[in-house]
């Protein structure tokens, strides 16, 4: 008889110890990977065991894999949430910084000051409108005070910016003033020749007090509306 004729040597197993790899293999599919559920017990040393075996090292090496992905996910789950809380916090405080920059203070009944302190550029002067007109609104405002004595410069692009929230305050049926402007930036503003001739100015908060007072005297039982 040949060589390759000679009958192979039949291996016997257990189809209980077939039955348990399966077990295993199913409970991976559905993600258990508790060591006493899916450790298989190598009772027997013979050419199945090492089967066995390397499935227990990979159930084992699959539940490290998944402990730490979960805990990767708790992290970033954690990160997450703190960031979110940070970003929270920063706009909350640009809020603040905000309502400090622009404080819009009631000086008297229906006369709203706008204390301006500082450089006024494009977004600021937007953000300040904005709150100027909201507290013209919700207060019923008829005179507001614009007042400068805080704004060291003022360039052409400046003096437009407080042209247009005079205006846009005036549409609103408001009586508007600017106050506080030094003989430094009245020079300046001549120089550079921007037109503030339709715009009532003075100089001190005092005097555009003084000013408002006056006004709702002579409009005294009128309405925003017949004032304008």
């Amino acid at each position: 008889m040949s060589a390759q004729s000679k009958p192979q040597a039949q291996l016997s197993i257990d189809p209980a110890r077939i039955g348990r790899i399966i077990d295993v293999l199913s409970m991976i599919s559905v993600g258990e990977y508790s060591a006493e559920r899916t450790t298989i017990p190598i009772d027997d040393i013979d050419e199945l065991a090492s089967l066995e075996e390397t499935l227990n090292v990979f159930v084992r090496e699959l539940a490290t894999t998944r402990r730490e992905h979960e805990a990767a996910v708790t992290r970033l789950a954690t990160s997450h949430r703190e960031m979110e809380e940070k970003l929270s916090t920063i706009e909350r405080q640009r809020e603040a910084i905000r309502d400090l920059s622009t404080p819009i203070i009631e000086l008297w009944d229906d006369i709203l000051t706008l204390p301006i302190v500082g450089v006024v550029d494009t977004q600021r002067s937007v953000e300040m409108t904005e709150r100027l007109l909201h507290r013209i609104v919700q207060g019923k405002a008829r005179c507001v005070i614009i007042d400068i004595t805080g704004v060291e410069v003022v360039d052409t692009m400046t003096a437009n910016h407080f042209i247009k929230m005079v205006n846009a305050a005036r549409l609103l049926g408001a009586y508007c003033v600017v106050t506080g402007i030094s003989p430094l930036i009245a020079q300046t503003l001549v120089q550079i020749g921007v037109d503030l001739r339709e715009v009532k100015t003075l100089g001190s908060l005092k005097e555009g007090l003084r000013e408002c007072f006056l006004y709702l005297r002579q409009h005294a039982g009128t309405t925003p509306t017949q004032q304008r």
